[in-house]
């Protein structure tokens, strides 16, 4: 559901990775994944061509979109918008019934956080805004906060440029932090039942953290140009490798390679439907978006649909599996009815 912000994107390298050191992604040894550290130029998502077929669902007038996320509480779609400067939720899903929040600053994130609001990192802080009435509160953090993730006992995990995570109480205190070692930027961070874990686009990794003590775990390579990652119910870590244009499937804090499958396009958002148990992939090359059933050992494709232009973000209601597919060029928001699919 998180996609880069104009900031990253900005930053981004659009030629072909600078590739040092690539270690193959083959098998679901240790062995095989731990890794000789490696330095990669974090790509934005692929350019879309112009949309020729005609989008699946409706298609509603929207800001330019570069992340969704649907709080199932207050039946409400948000979205990081107008070159991730802002926030618009949208009630119901629907775009006629919309309120902004300006941020005041570049966000490179947008998150489900606890208790119907949402998580906004950003250089020097973290925005915490209330999807029932767009109320915001800032989390001042060190660093240029790139991801965040509320965590079950109440703390807050914030990852910033320089690989480091720390772990706020409730009062904004510091009471972990990791850092070092072979993570070099915390892109995202997903926290499941087993814990928390990270994802390293310039390393191209995925790494389990030790909060406990404030150390690393197990590492593991995440293709040849990780992008986007997010978690189900199970604890699984679900990763889109754009790169290399595959769907990785690991298992969290024991960190292990499931699956992997290659897509044949280079994917970028991604998103979970808890319902249904598909996960949902955007092409930007193609105008699509994939649904993927996870039940067999190996991802199976279970539908694909034309998205609006330029798909950089995707989210699912979680009460309905109704689909919702953001446009980063203003083409509009996409619904899809799961009851039409």
């Amino acid at each position: 559901m998180r996609t880069p912000s104009a900031r990253s994107v900005r930053a981004a390298v659009a030629s072909a990775l600078a590739v040092v050191t690539v270690l193959s992604v083959g098998g679901c040894s240790s062995d095989d994944e731990n890794a000789d550290d490696i330095s990669v130029d974090p790509r934005p998502p692929a350019k879309s061509p112009e949309a020729t077929a005609t989008p699946a669902g409706t298609v509603s007038a929207f800001a330019p979109v570069d992340a969704l996320t649907f709080d199932p509480v207050t039946r409400t779609l948000v979205a990081l918008t107008d070159a991730s400067t802002t926030v618009t939720l949208a009630r119901d899903g629907a775009a006629a019934q919309t309120q902004v929040v300006d941020l005041g600053a570049t966000g490179a994130a947008l998150v489900a956080g606890r208790d119907s609001t949402v998580l906004v990192p950003m250089d020097g802080s973290v925005a915490r805004i209330s999807v029932v009435d767009g109320q915001r509160t800032a989390l001042p953090v060190d660093g240029d906060a790139l991801s965040a993730a509320d965590l079950p006992d109440g703390t807050t995990a914030v990852g910033d440029d320089t690989g480091a995570v720390r772990v706020l109480d409730t009062n904004g205190e510091v009471t972990t932090t990791v850092s070092g070692g072979s993570v070099t930027s915390a892109d995202a961070l997903a926290s499941t039942p087993n814990g928390v874990s990270v994802l390293d686009r310039r390393q191209t990794s995925v790494t389990d953290l030790n909060l406990d003590d404030g150390t690393l775990g197990v590492a593991l390579r995440a293709g040849e140009g990780a992008a986007e990652m997010t978690s189900d119910e199970f604890g699984r870590l679900l990763v889109t490798d754009s790169t290399g244009t595959e769907l990785l499937v690991f298992t969290s804090h024991d960190l292990l390679m499931r699956q992997r499958f290659p897509v044949g396009s280079q994917p970028w958002a991604i998103a979970y439907d808890e319902q249904s148990g598909v996960v949902w992939v955007t092409l930007p090359a193609l105008n699509e978006v994939v649904g993927y059933t996870l039940d067999t050992g190996i991802p199976v494709e279970a539908e694909r649909l034309a998205t609006v232009r330029q798909p950089n973000s995707v989210a699912v209601d979680a009460d309905t599996g109704d689909l919702y597919v953001g446009s980063a060029t203003g083409d509009g928001l996409q619904r899809i009815p799961a009851a039409g699919r």
